[in-house]
């Protein structure tokens, strides 16, 4: 599984990656779950019976990462195809210094795509930690917002303008709710994608000579890996599962980044992204506070499409062994990841770290002087004059507010129609954003509840 591009790179890295996941996705860790796997190989036909005895332990020594040159593979991959092909070879030389008996079965009966795609499953079983870390701080930040802000009113926002009151705590719970969501398919995703690849050269086992199954399912226990009922050779779907379930969590924490983003605007300013020291400043601009965090996510969430297409193409794969698809993924499947961890791990310290405004939501709600609540008037009095003729005079009140600057309340009470409909006093208690919150505090305790149960799964 290589890590190479911007994503895995010391400059540019740190933008799009957590220093976890790069450390656990370099050549070095790549190149030493490979070896893992000639390692375990080796134990599992002794064990078969396949190879001498003899011959494992002095392969399984050989297989440390530092005995080989990274740089020196790299350009035989480029000339060979696919880099267990050098590195079979390499190792072959390295255990000819201490056993040259033993070396005559380095990678007995396998085949690269064994190897690398074996090695591919071991690297995603280390991801899942990382990743289920930082979903699952995200995910209990933002219950603690929707448990502390239930009742705190804010505006709600449909197509970018203010629709109806609505509270912080509604969307925090919602923000934890989708996200323990996506952690729940993406942890179930990796889980059934945790299974040994070995096949032989076509997907058949047959240099081993019937013992191919007990091979197998030693190879399995040594790596701690479910043996599949056949070799997955050209079968990609459980990786590309994983991929579909990176990019809808990637996406995610894409919506809840723009929503800050947004939120963050001078203009409205109700909630900020945790403050550092060097964070979100300007090489020019010293006022400024910019979005530095989410605009990360954002950019994750703009990337992480093009790589889930790419693992989605490569599930057309020709006959046993793919010529494209199954290359594509070495690449690809590793950038979601480095994507997927930079995104999770920035929206986990925005969960943990969000100041709130309180005060600016509670403003920004009378900026449309009063129109913001103009479906509560609505209602109220569409249950005396029916909701069509109650819509038609509120749309008409509410555009002369927009126009001249009046407050809407002011506007109805010149209607007669309004004023004899509703008194003056339920009318008052109309505009009170906090009289018309709906069910959004009993959404945001649910959203919560829900959240953290899904975290005991």
């Amino acid at each position: 599984m290589s890590a190479l591009s911007s994503a895995a790179s010391p400059l540019l890295g740190p933008l799009f990656a957590s220093a976890k996941m790069r450390a656990a996705l370099d050549d070095a860790r790549l190149l030493q779950r490979m070896l893992d796997v000639e390692a375990a190989l080796a134990h599992a036909e002794a064990t078969a019976k396949v190879i001498p005895q003899s011959a494992a332990s002095p392969i399984a020594v050989a297989c440390n990462a530092r005995h080989f040159d990274l740089a020196s593979l790299g350009e035989a991959a480029g000339r060979a195809g696919n880099v267990a092909i050098p590195l079979v070879k390499a190792l072959t030389a390295e255990v000819t210094k201490k056993n040259s008996s033993a070396a005559r079965f380095v990678h007995w009966g396998a085949t690269s795509q064994d190897i690398i795609d074996t090695a591919s499953v071991l690297a995603l079983r280390d991801a899942r930690k990382l990743l289920d870390a930082d979903l699952t701080k995200a995910v209990r930040g933002f219950v603690a917002l929707a448990k502390k802000h239930r009742n705190t009113p804010m505006a709600g926002r449909t197509w970018l303008q203010q629709a109806l009151p609505t509270t912080f705590g509604a969307k925090a719970g919602g923000y934890a709710a989708s996200l323990a969501r996506v952690r729940t398919s993406l942890l179930d995703a990796i889980d059934r994608a945790l299974v040994l690849q070995f096949g032989g050269a076509a997907g058949t086992l047959a240099s081993l000579k019937g013992k191919g199954p007990a091979v197998a399912k030693a190879l399995g226990k040594r790596l701690d890996l479910k043996v599949p009922e056949a070799p997955w050779h050209a079968h990609n779907d459980r990786l590309a599962a994983v991929a579909a379930a990176l990019g809808i969590a990637i996406g995610t924490c894409g919506k809840i980044a723009g929503d800050v983003a947004l939120l963050m605007q001078t203009e409205v300013g109700e909630v900020f992204e945790p403050a550092a020291s060097g964070r979100g400043g300007s090489s020019t601009m010293p006022q400024k506070r910019n979005p530095a965090l989410s605009a990360q996510v954002l950019a994750a969430a703009q990337l992480a499409p093009g790589f889930v297409s790419a693992i989605l193409a490569g599930l057309v794969q020709e006959h046993e062994r793919s010529t494209g698809g199954w290359q594509a993924s070495w690449l690809a499947l590793p950038q979601l990841l480095l994507l997927a961890s930079g995104a999770f791990e920035r929206i986990a310290e925005i969960a943990t770290g969000l100041e709130v405004d309180k005060a600016r939501m509670a403003a920004n709600l009378e900026l449309t002087k009063g129109q913001v609540l103009a479906e509560a008037v609505q209602m109220a009095l569409g249950e005396k004059m029916g909701r069509a003729q109650a819509h038609e005079m509120l749309s008409a009140a509410a555009k002369l507010t927009a126009k001249n600057g009046k407050p809407l309340k002011d506007e109805l009470l010149s209607i007669p129609e309004v004023a004899n409909a509703l008194p003056r006093k339920q009318l008052d208690a109309l505009f009170v954003a906090g009289n018309y919150l709906g069910e959004a505090a009993r959404f945001a305790e649910a959203s919560a509840s829900a959240a953290l149960k899904s975290l005991k799964k």
